[in-house]
């Protein structure tokens, strides 16, 4: 398989990505996505999030003695209309004023998280961050902060299980809606395979990253990656909405 220059690049972003995610528990779709959407924006959402399933399911095997299904289930099943809200929204709505509206809601969620209250593991906000995460991951492909935001509190290794197991059931959620608005093709899997090798050199590199870090708590790390991602997404979109 040949690549281009600009193909390389993307592989490179996806390689990161996945080696953060693969870390923290999120940062694939809040590097990978807009940065690729500047490559090519049929990047996103879906080559996005067909690497990115493929992500949760290596992680959902390797972290699987960790896991607690129950308490995840109430975000996995707010995800299925945050889906078809995001699917409608994609349809809808200018690309700059989706991305708009989504940056700005994550950097909301993220300036409110470290300056007045911290967020805990509850049913009521597992379904929150389900639904604006179904949102987000379908109609940009980036829905990870508002689930990582709940799950702040937690030590890296039960946040970065847990998030893996909504994605692992939430994903394809967000690709059946995307296949039933006519968002997703043949075009978009061809792309997926591009950039599939960076998954696996991700998920390798993160193995050599991994014991460096802190487990103490994802808080820090989460809330810089999504403050981060909030910024470019909503740098985007004003830069589209300015070019009208």
């Amino acid at each position: 398989m040949l690549y281009t220059l600009p193909e390389l690049l993307a592989v490179l972003i996806v390689t990161c990505g996945i080696a953060l995610q693969t870390v923290v528990g999120i940062g694939y779709g809040l590097l990978a996505a807009p940065l690729l959407y500047l490559i090519n924006p049929a990047y996103v959402p879906g080559p996005v999030l067909l690497v990115g399933f493929g992500l949760a399911l290596m992680m959902v095997i390797r972290e699987r003695n960790a896991l607690r299904w129950r308490r995840v289930t109430p975000a996995i099943i707010a995800r299925i209309p945050g889906a078809w809200c995001g699917a409608a929204l994609l349809v809808a709505l200018p690309q700059y004023a989706l991305s708009l509206f989504f940056g700005f809601s994550v950097l909301t969620a993220v300036l409110l998280s470290l300056w007045r209250f911290n967020i805990s593991v509850t049913p009521i906000n597992l379904i929150i961050g389900g639904f604006f995460s179904g949102v987000g991951g379908t109609a940009t492909s980036v829905g990870g902060p508002p689930i990582a935001l709940v799950y702040q509190q937690q030590d890296r290794i039960t946040a970065r299980s847990e998030i893996a197991a909504f994605l692992l059931i939430g994903t394809p959620i967000s690709l059946l809606m995307l296949i039933y608005k006519g968002s997703l093709d043949w075009h978009s899997a061809q792309l997926s395979l591009k950039i599939v090798p960076g998954l696996f050199l991700g998920f390798f590199l993160a193995r050599k990253i991994d014991g460096k870090l802190s487990t103490t708590s994802a808080k820090p790390m989460l809330l810089a990656v999504s403050g981060a991602s909030a910024l470019l997404v909503g740098i985007k979109g004003l830069l589209g909405w300015l070019a009208l």
